[in-house]
């Protein structure tokens, strides 16, 4: 087979890539390529292998079978050849990373200890705020990459989801099949900080019922937030992991519309370092444990 047939590194990013966005032109934008020169690179491979590696349908493409398996093989190859790069071009072992207060660096410990591993010298450099300080970090370049509840939607950070978090309500005396309109009604709002996604949750779910609350206190700690609301000073919405992380077992179901909020890993557009990359990969094969 000539030189020219072979399926390259770049070739093997293409067809990951559009495979996980399940769009050629997804993938495209992703990668800053033509979407001729990409259709051509998907074609190059199926050539290659003489398979069809993809279905195209209305709405993008899928895996064909035998996509689902060179694309899990494509990624042990890319993840390799990522720490490669990092070990040869010895490239500082460094990572800074955000997360939200309310996760602290669980979403991520287990991603850690296997770069770790690898890189024993790593440097990591963890900061933690609200979604909003969060994203402004980012996009001053004091962090690389960041686990955020729902998102701002600024237009010059990159958002990619990765799972749903549960939100539930808790506070003192509460009992299960309790009435929460009934409950929250007049109750002090126990928040990080005032710019605290939640307090926008809270607020939303307030105004939708057409319920009242008391004072907005602002704790600023989450081991703080969660003694003060079990002393009976204020309901918290917080994410059913961390109710059962202090071990708190009962606490007030939000309504079925504002239940759920998005999770996602964010950086700033156009910059994914080696390291990070490699951070990425392990966490998203981790993600299911949070």
């Amino acid at each position: 087979m000539g030189e020219e047939n072979k399926v390259d590194i770049e070739n093997m990013k293409a067809f990951v890539t559009v495979a996980e966005l399940e769009s050629i032109s997804g993938a495209a934008i992703e990668l800053n390529h033509l979407q001729s020169n990409m259709t051509a690179k998907i074609k190059k491979i199926e050539s290659y292998y003489n398979q069809e590696l993809f279905i195209r349908n209305s709405k993008g493409v899928k895996l064909t079978r035998y996509g689902e398996k060179l694309y899990h093989q494509f990624k042990k190859i890319l993840f390799l050849w990522e720490e490669t790069e990092n070990k040869m071009k010895k490239n500082e072992e460094k990572i800074r990373i955000g997360t939200m207060i309310s996760g602290g660096g669980m979403q991520f410990s287990s991603a850690l200890n296997k770069l770790f591993e690898t890189y024993p010298d790593l440097s990591i450099n963890l900061k933690t705020g609200s979604t909003e300080y969060i994203e402004e970090q980012v996009l001053l370049g004091n962090i690389d990459i960041a686990y955020t509840i729902g998102s701002l939607n600024n237009k010059q950070i990159n958002y990619k989801k990765v799972g749903l978090e549960e939100m539930v309500i808790i506070g003192n005396a509460i009992e299960s099949n309790m009435n929460f309109d009934a409950y929250v009604s007049g109750k002090n709002i126990l928040v990080l900080s005032d710019r605290c996604l939640y307090l926008s949750i809270l607020n939303s779910i307030f105004t939708g019922l057409n319920i009242k609350y008391g004072e907005i206190i602002e704790v600023g700690e989450l081991e703080t937030l969660v003694q003060f609301a079990m002393m009976g000073m204020g309901i918290s919405l917080v994410p059913k992991r961390i109710a059962k992380r202090y071990k708190i077992n009962n606490y007030l179901e939000v309504p079925s519309s504002y239940r759920y909020i998005d999770f996602y890993l964010i950086t700033r557009l156009s910059h994914e370092l080696p390291l990070e990359k490699q951070f990425i990969e392990l966490n998203n094969s981790l993600i299911n444990n949070i």
